[in-house]
């Protein structure tokens, strides 16, 4: 009996085009993934160096007690605990929580109505030095604006005169050395800086509306705050999110507004966490504590941002 061996013959050229195509494409996608990680690696560098580095840092710095100069002992979560537990630590929380208000609600509204109002002088070819006014807060910087604000909060200040000036003589005081009217006079300083962002930000949603809309709604009768409720509200929900996301950080984080304003007075009437870092860090030397109420602060925008953020992308 005989075997006859079968010798394997290469398949000819082309006899499989797929495979050749398959690979061509991988290769073509590598190429681009390789481009696309080229161009984001300075960005990345940048980002690890001067964002993720520092934050991971300053994690590690809170889990021990350390002046910031001498060896640290390690006290784990002991700065959080004392954090979360100590009167003046959780007040400096809720003061920068209660400016949300003047940071965020405020000049949100207020940009809207305003955005709107500004939307009916454009048609009539008006609104131009109505705009640029609004927009000047936004080059200035929110020390020096704290500074001028401190001039017209003064108790022979702007604010008081003007009071003065229509009888209401009785309602004058020293607006940041006031305890109770302390912190709502720093709101007020956020409120004008953040109007004019929100106002310009709403007008360019505006701008992308179609106008044949407006015009619609006033032929089928609609009047202002009709067309405002249910043409521009809902049609300025991303630029909306916008504002809402930037002031509430903006609010959280405070820290050139307060500390160049009252520096946290009086008292400890408009401590917020940002000043109170930078007094615990560098004035007190209590590095440690100072790291751990500048994470949970971190924490605590990102608990109040994300929800707010998916809110506004759902339809």
């Amino acid at each position: 009996m005989t075997s006859t061996a079968h010798t394997p013959q290469a398949a000819p050229a082309g006899a499989f085009p797929h495979r050749a195509a398959t690979r061509a494409r991988r290769s073509s996608h590598a190429k681009r993934a390789l481009t696309g990680w080229l161009f984001v690696l300075p960005a990345a560098a940048v980002y690890t160096v001067f964002v993720l580095r520092p934050l991971l840092t300053t994690i590690w710095y809170s889990l021990y007690n350390w002046d910031g100069i001498s060896v640290g002992s390690w006290v784990g979560l002991g700065n959080y605990r004392r954090v979360l537990t100590d009167p003046q630590l959780l007040s400096s929380i809720g003061h920068a929580f209660f400016l949300i208000a003047f940071f965020t609600v405020l000049p949100v509204i207020g940009g809207l109505l305003v955005a709107a109002l500004l939307q009916e002088i454009r048609i009539r070819g008006l609104g131009t030095l109505t705009r640029t006014m609004l927009f000047l807060p936004q080059i200035i910087p929110g020390a020096a604006a704290a500074v001028a604000w401190v001039w017209m909060f003064s108790s022979n200040g702007t604010v008081n005169q003007l009071l003065s000036a229509v009888g209401l003589g009785g309602l004058t005081r020293s607006w940041l050395g006031d305890f109770d009217w302390a912190l709502p006079a720093v709101g007020i300083i956020g409120t004008w800086l953040g109007l004019g962002f929100c106002t310009i930000l709403l007008m360019a949603g505006i701008g992308k509306i179609d106008i044949s809309i407006y015009e619609a709604a006033r032929i089928d009768g609609a009047g202002f705050f009709s067309t405002f409720r249910y043409v521009t509200v809902p049609a300025l929900r991303a630029e909306i999110g916008v504002c809402v996301t930037v002031t509430i950080i903006a609010a959280l984080a405070s820290f050139d507004i307060v500390f160049m304003s009252t520096q946290g007075g009086p008292g400890y009437a408009t401590t917020v966490p940002g000043v109170l870092v930078y007094q615990l860090g560098f004035t007190e030397s209590r590095v440690g504590l100072a790291s751990a109420l500048a994470v949970v602060l971190t924490g605590l925008i990102l608990l109040v941002i994300l929800p707010i953020q998916r809110f506004f992308r759902e339809k």
